[in-house]
């Protein structure tokens, strides 16, 4: 984590999780998950990390090495992506967009290092280098009814749809839903646009982002959870994360038998229930003594007491599914694209 943008947090009052980057909150968990669910708060998004591919061959590179269709990926868009190992299991998700002849890709923080290496390795003679914007580049999430006043307040860009890409004077603004957005700001702006954006938008730290990833079922592939998903468990091809119209990719002929034989038996679901879980963590059911049926993606607690989640679950136990173990707390689980 950018060293100064960290200092700069905690003389705003954020606590941070011991020597991890993990930003707890600003003096009021409660209050801020609140607020998180019916004001507006601008987090920021210290678990992400930003991946840059740059070089007259890093289309193609990109295209070659990722499920989503990045050929036709144009300018002003980002899409859900995910990188798969040989055997069609997610090494990780991100969101991608363009930012002029360069490809970023944002990442969870706890993957970005390990990734960012291994995709270099596979560029061999082609022309593209692979880099960290971690410490260059500082992300903001910003959620609520008037973020898009906040936005235009900061004198920032406002893309017009989910799904858009805006950017100005070195400051990238993604949209990824109605009311949800992500800021890509250079360190020079960090101060600025943080007392601009908090005149409407209350600090806010990553539980209460985690919860709105939970509510908008933005799936995030983290180190707890890497390898563990076909794209399709995770609902990735019904958000423009796979494409089935391109050539070939890691894992591909595994991801497209599975589409085409239809044998999908897990999904994502939304899950709640009274205890506190994380992802990684395993999914049981009575009715399923032999193995386990699901692990848990994303964790949060919620606004209304209790935990949410996300978590990828075999279909046929989600009814029945518990915490842990057989005799673990009961989860409460609606499927997200039923």
């Amino acid at each position: 984590m950018n060293p100064n943008w960290r200092s700069f947090l905690e003389s705003a009052e954020g606590l941070f999780d011991g020597e991890s980057a993990e930003l707890l909150n600003f003096g009021d968990a409660a209050g801020e998950l609140q607020a998180a669910s019916r004001q507006t708060v601008v987090v920021p998004l210290t678990h992400l990390g930003l991946i840059e591919a740059v070089g007259e061959d890093a289309k193609p590179f990109l295209h070659g090495q990722l499920t989503s269709d990045i050929n036709h990926l144009a300018p002003g868009q980002w899409q859900h992506s995910g990188w798969c190992s040989a055997k069609g299991r997610m090494q990780a998700s991100f969101v991608a967009w363009r930012d002029g002849d360069a490809y970023r890709l944002l990442i969870s923080a706890d993957l970005q290092e390990a990734i960012q290496k291994r995709l270099q390795m596979f560029v061999l003679r082609a022309k593209v280098r692979v880099a960290s914007l971690s410490d260059a580049v500082l992300l903001l999430g910003v959620s609520g009814p008037q973020a898009a006043e906040a936005l235009g307040d900061a004198a920032l860009p406002c893309p017009e749809a989910p799904g858009g890409v805006a950017a100005a004077d070195g400051v990238t603004v993604l949209r990824l839903e109605a009311e949800r957005y992500v800021v890509a700001l250079p360190e020079s702006a960090m101060a600025g646009l943080w007392q601009k954006l908090t005149v409407k938008a209350r600090p806010a730290g990553l539980p209460a982002w985690r919860w709105l990833d939970v509510r908008n079922a933005f799936p995030l592939v983290t180190l707890a959870t890497r390898e563990e998903f076909v794209p399709q468990m995770a609902d990735f091809e019904k958000i423009g994360g796979v494409s089935f119209h391109k050539g070939c990719y890691p894992g591909q002929e595994v991801v497209a038998r599975t589409q085409y034989l239809g044998k999908v038996k897990r999904h994502l679901f939304r899950i709640a229930a009274d205890t506190a879980f994380a992802a990684g963590d395993e999914l049981h059911s009575p009715d399923n003594p032999d193995q386990a049926c699901g692990k848990v993606m994303t964790a949060a607690p919620s606004p209304a007491g209790g935990w949410e989640g996300l978590a990828v679950i075999q279909s046929n136990f989600a009814a029945s599914a518990r915490l842990g173990s057989r005799e673990g707390a009961s989860v409460r689980a609606l499927a997200v694209n039923p």
